[in-house]
């Protein structure tokens, strides 16, 4: 048996399931509404697909901008500026939609820029900031940048979906 330097070298390195295991990282999609910086875990995005044609649907929540038909299905487009109290999405030539998904449920939410995939190390990911707007409440963290204004904001996607639908829903 020959002792070769990529034998060796191969010896020598660290165990690729060991060094993952040691800092775990989350992938999150990330993108901006207005001046927010927001990220959703990717699990929760499907596809990313231009703005088509909303159909406005009468007595529904301001979130709701309407309807839109993508693969044969009809989707509820969300704002999620006026969901989270921070203002009001402008629909444009450039305004993307990214089919949000959990569980069952799908929606259109509305993003002004994709950023793309983000693989965040979870020990770097901060708590919700305490004493906020009722936005916090639907925030899994804050994952800082080099500057206040690269920080972004962790959306829990499927508690936030939730809620949706329970604002959305007359009972």
């Amino acid at each position: 048996m020959t002792n070769t330097p990529l034998q060796r070298a191969l010896r020598k390195a660290p165990d690729r399931a060991i060094t993952g295991q040691a800092r775990p990282e989350q992938e999150f999609f990330c993108f901006r509404v207005g001046e927010l910086r927001l990220a959703v875990p990717s699990e929760n995005v499907l596809e990313v697909i231009r703005t088509g044609l909303l159909t406005p649907l009468p007595r529904t929540p301001s979130f709701l901008l309407g309807v839109t038909g993508h693969r044969g299905e009809v989707l509820p487009v969300m704002d999620l500026l006026r969901f989270l109290g921070k203002g009001e999405a402008r629909v444009g030539a450039r305004t993307r939609l990214f089919i949000g998904t959990s569980g069952n449920y799908r929606v259109g939410v509305v993003a002004d820029a994709v950023l793309g995939l983000r693989r965040i190390p979870v020990a770097d990911i901060l708590p919700p900031p305490l004493g906020g707007d009722a936005a916090v409440e639907h925030l899994l963290g804050v994952h800082g940048g080099a500057t206040p204004q690269d920080a972004i904001a962790l959306i829990n996607f499927t508690k936030l979906l939730q809620s949706a639908r329970q604002r959305a829903v007359v009972r």
